[in-house]
């Protein structure tokens, strides 16, 4: 008995050792990118190990205002473009996901398998075909080519994330609301939404995180600096003809992390929850 207690001790020490090992590696480049902020430039690829020894918060002060506008300018455009986003996805996802899980008619299953199929298709192939409708629709330079496809249930990822979702929901809940007069809007808004909410969480988290991160849609479509979000505000800090600020960008790219973090750590508990309960049912 002894010698099977001391085994399990030994091979639950050698787990946590791995997992430690793994995370130290993992977490590597960005303590290294915390840690190059607050050192000289000309230092940062002198020195790699993660303790500066000598420190220069300045590249936080010359970072802010070393753009055309203050760096918060970039910072309010990239969180009025996501929360859009997330508001959008959790409007129009929910209600595409409410009609492919609840309603019954003719081709539903042909429209639902279309829509899985989007997501085998790249952004740059569709990136060409949008640019094109959105410059007719005189919409270039503006947020509404960011924003206006994520209220029509674009994501399809989103949409197939819920549909999962409230298919493992009791049917016996819209029965027994039905019997009391419930039409599908007060369903859908009464009873299945608020039982969504570990889905919707997720949809919440994986939407700001990906939309604060965009890059390419968001070079394409905004090309008025004051239009500029936190990603593509950052490239003016890489020079190709110049010297890159290498402090200052990463500076300004921790302040960019930090709403990221903070929009994780609020919706973790409902992240976790909406992936284990979800599931492909």
């Amino acid at each position: 008995m002894a010698t099977e207690i001391r085994g399990g001790r030994s091979r639950r020490l050698s787990k946590h050792a791995l997992l430690i090992i793994c995370g130290v590696v993992m977490l590597y480049p960005l303590l290294w990118m915390v840690s190059s902020s607050a050192k000289p430039t000309e230092t940062i690829f002198r020195d790699p190990s993660i303790w500066p020894t000598e420190l220069d918060l300045g590249n936080y002060v010359d970072g802010w205002t070393a753009l055309e506008y203050p760096f918060h300018h970039y910072l309010i455009n990239s969180a009025v473009i996501a929360i859009l986003a997330v508001v959008g996805n959790l409007v129009s996802c929910s209600l595409a996901a409410y009609a492919f899980a609840r309603l019954e008619f003719r081709g539903r299953k042909i429209f639902f398998a279309m829509m899985l199929a989007t997501l085998m298709l790249p952004i740059h192939v569709l990136i060409v075909p949008q640019y094109v409708l959105f410059a007719q629709l005189d919409w270039i330079n503006t947020n509404l080519p960011l924003v206006v496809p994520k209220f029509l249930a674009h994501d399809a990822f989103f949409v197939f994330l819920m549909v999962q979702f409230i298919r493992g929901l009791p049917k016996e809940l819209d029965e027994a609301a039905r019997i009391d007069g419930c039409g599908h809007i007060r369903i859908y808004w009464r009873i299945v939404m608020p039982l969504s909410i570990p889905a919707l969480a997720t949809s919440a988290v994986f939407t700001f995180i990906w939309t604060w991160n965009d890059f390419f849609s968001q070079l394409i479509f905004l090309t008025d600096p004051e239009l500029w979000t936190m990603p593509v505000a950052l490239r003016s800090f890489m020079d190709g003809q110049g010297e890159t600020a290498w402090g200052q960008l990463f500076a300004m790219s921790i302040v960019g992390l930090a709403p990221i973090f903070g929009f994780f750590l609020a919706g973790q508990r409902y992240l976790t929850q909406g992936i284990a309960t979800t599931g492909f049912r």
